[in-house]
C-alpha cells in the first residue's frame, strides 16, 4: 500500500504562510542542497495531490521555470483535489479529483506504485491531517519566524522523528509520522 506523504515548508514558529498565506519569507533561503534533497523526494513519489489554489498558482509556474527541480516536478503526474465542480488544467496537465477527499486518497493508496506527495496550503493540508490521512510528514523548515499566520497542525498531534537534515542555507528537512 501506497502512503501519503505531506511536504511543506514552514517558519520555526510553526506557520506555512504569513496571516495572508504569503511564503515570501521562504524563498530567501533556498540553497543547491536543499533543492537536490526536493528534487528525490520527487523522484522518488508516483504521483502528486495538489490542492486547488496551490496548484492554480504553480500552473503558471512550473511548466516553463528554471532551476534543477523543474524536470521532477513536471514529469510527476497530478491531481488536483478541490471542492469546485472544474479546474482549469490547460497550463499544466492534471487529473481533477473533485469527490470526498478521504475516498480519493484511500483509493489512490490503494493503488501500486510509488508514494503520494502532497501539496497545499495550510487549509488542504489540515484536512489531511483531520482526516489521518497523511502517513509521513516531511517538514523544510525555515530559519525564520513569522509571529503570526496559517499553522499547519489544527490541534495537538504527537510526532515521532525519523529524520533531520540540515542545508546550507539554514533550513532543516525533518520527517516525521505520526506516533
Amino acid at each position: 500500500m501506497r502512503r501519503l506523504i505531506l511536504k511543506l515548508s514552514m517558519s520555526v514558529d510553526g506557520f506555512v504562510g504569513g496571516p495572508n498565506g504569503e511564503m515570501d519569507a521562504f524563498m530567501r533561503h533556498r540553497s543547491p542542497d536543499g533543492a537536490a534533497w526536493v528534487t528525490d523526494l520527487l523522484r522518488d513519489s508516483g504521483v502528486q495531490v495538489i490542492g486547488r489554489k496551490t496548484y492554480e498558482g504553480w500552473a503558471t509556474f512550473w511548466p516553463t521555470a528554471p532551476g534543477p527541480m523543474t524536470e521532477a516536478m513536471n514529469a510527476l503526474p497530478r491531481i488536483v483535489v478541490t471542492r469546485q465542480a472544474s479546474v482549469d488544467t490547460s497550463l499544466w496537465d492534471a487529473e481533477v479529483a473533485n469527490g470526498d477527499l478521504a475516498t480519493e486518497i484511500a483509493r489512490l493508496k490503494q493503488q501500486d506504485g510509488k508514494d503520494i506527495l502532497a501539496h497545499g496550503g495550510a487549509g488542504f493540508a489540515q484536512s489531511l491531517i483531520k482526516l489521518g490521512l497523511v502517513d509521513e510528514y516531511r517538514l523544510v523548515v525555515h530559519p525564520v519566524a513569522l509571529g503570526a499566520g496559517l499553522p499547519l497542525f489544527p490541534a495537538l498531534m504527537d510526532l515521532q522523528l525519523v529524520s533531520a537534515t540540515s542545508f546550507a542555507s539554514g533550513t532543516v528537512a525533518k520527517v516525521y509520522r505520526p506516533a
